[in-house]
C-alpha cells in the first residue's frame, strides 16, 4: 500500500467529516453513496419525504468537484426532458443538440415512480449504458456517474398518480436505501445547524476535497480489492439460497450475486482494507437485495424485509478467513 493509497482514503473520510456537519442521522446513507461511487452503481432511495436526501447527493458532488442536477419527475415528463434534444439554430443554420440534466455527475431524481414507464426506462438504460442515444446519434455521459432515485412512500402505500416500478426496471439499481425520519435528539440537532444547512443549500460553490478524476482513480482502485474465492462462494451461497427460497415471489437475478461482489469490494476499501472479508457482504447484503426479493402473499405477514434476509443469513455457513 503506497502513501497514494492512504491519500486516498483520507479524502474519502474527509468527505465524509464534511457532509456529517450538514448532514444529521444518515452515516448509513453518506456511506451507500461513498460504496455506490466508488461501485460505479446507482442508489433507489426508499421512504418519506423531506429526508435529507436532496442535501447529502448535492454535498457530495460538491465535495468531489462534480455537477449535481435534480429532476422532479411528473406524469407528464418525457424522455428528452432528462436525455436532452436536438433544436434548430437559425443563426447557425444547424442542428445542436441541447444536453438534459442527465448529463451530470450526480443526479437526483425526484419521485421516480411519478415518471410514466417510457420515460423512466429511458433514464434507466443510460444509467446501464452510460450513454444516451438520440436521434441516430450516440452521446458519452460524464464520469464518474452517479443517479439517486427516490421513490416516496408512506404509512399507507405508494400513494396515487403513480407508476410502479417492474422488477426489470428496479434490478437495475445496483443498491437501494430506506430513508426514515430522525431521532427527536438529532432533530434537535438539525435545528442547531439550521442557518449552517441554509448557508450551503444556497452556495454556488464550495472547494472540492478531491477532484472528478481522483475518485476515477480509486474506483479503479476498488477492482483491485483481493476478494479470496471462499468470500466468492460465500456471496454465492446467499443468492442461491435466496432463489430457492419457496416464500418468495421474487427471486435475486445474477445482477445481485454482481453487485454483492462490488459493494463488498467498496466498503473493504472505505474501511482502508485491501481484501474483503464475510462482514462486509453481510453488510451490503441488505442493499443489494432490499429491493431485488419480495415475499409472497401470506407469507410471514408484516415482516420487515430486512429482517427476513437477516434470518435466512443466519442460516447459511460463512466461511473462515
Amino acid at each position: 500500500m503506497n502513501k497514494d493509497y492512504f491519500d486516498m482514503i483520507k479524502s474519502l473520510n474527509q468527505i465524509a467529516d464534511f457532509i456529517s456537519r450538514y448532514v444529521v442521522g444518515l452515516k448509513d446513507l453518506l456511506q451507500l453513496l461513498l460504496i455506490a461511487l466508488l461501485s460505479e452503481g446507482h442508489i433507489l432511495i426508499k421512504g418519506p419525504p423531506g429526508t435529507g436526501k436532496t442535501l447529502t447527493a448535492r454535498l457530495l458532488s460538491l465535495s468531489i468537484g462534480g455537477v449535481f442536477k435534480r429532476v422532479q419527475m411528473v406524469p407528464d415528463i418525457l424522455p428528452s426532458d432528462i436525455l436532452g434534444s436536438f433544436y434548430y439554430d437559425l443563426q447557425k443554420g444547424q442542428w445542436i443538440f441541447r444536453e438534459g440534466p442527465i448529463f451530470s455527475n450526480i443526479l437526483l431524481v425526484d419521485d421516480l415512480t411519478r415518471a410514466p414507464p417510457r420515460t423512466q426506462s429511458a433514464l434507466l438504460e443510460a444509467m446501464q449504458e452510460g450513454r444516451v442515444s438520440i436521434e441516430g446519434r450516440t452521446f458519452e455521459l460524464p464520469k464518474p456517474f452517479l443517479v439517486v432515485a427516490t421513490q416516496v412512500e408512506t404509512e399507507e402505500g405508494l400513494g396515487e398518480g403513480v407508476y410502479q416500478l417492474s422488477p426489470t426496471l428496479l434490478d437495475r439499481f445496483a443498491y437501494s436505501f430506506r430513508s426514515y425520519y430522525v431521532s427527536p435528539e438529532e432533530e434537535i440537532k438539525i435545528l442547531d445547524r439550521v442557518d449552517d444547512i441554509d448557508d450551503i443549500i444556497r452556495s454556488s460553490f464550495i472547494k472540492p476535497i478531491m477532484t472528478t478524476n481522483d475518485l476515477i482513480k480509486i474506483q479503479s482502485l476498488t477492482r483491485d480489492v483481493y476478494i479470496d474465492p471462499k468470500i466468492k462462494k460465500y456471496i454465492v451461497d446467499i443468492i442461491t439460497y435466496f432463489r430457492k427460497a419457496e416464500d418468495l415471489v421474487l427471486k435475486p437475478s445474477t445482477r445481485a450475486t454482481i453487485w454483492l461482489l462490488k459493494g463488498a469490494r467498496a466498503l473493504a476499501l472505505l474501511e482502508g482494507m485491501k481484501y474483503v472479508i464475510p462482514d462486509h457482504v453481510k453488510k451490503i447484503v441488505y442493499y443489494v437485495l432490499g429491493h431485488r426479493i419480495l415475499l409472497k402473499e401470506g407469507y410471514y405477514e408484516k415482516i420487515d424485509i430486512y429482517d427476513y434476509i437477516r434470518k435466512v443469513l443466519s442460516k447459511i455457513e460463512v466461511p473462515k478467513i
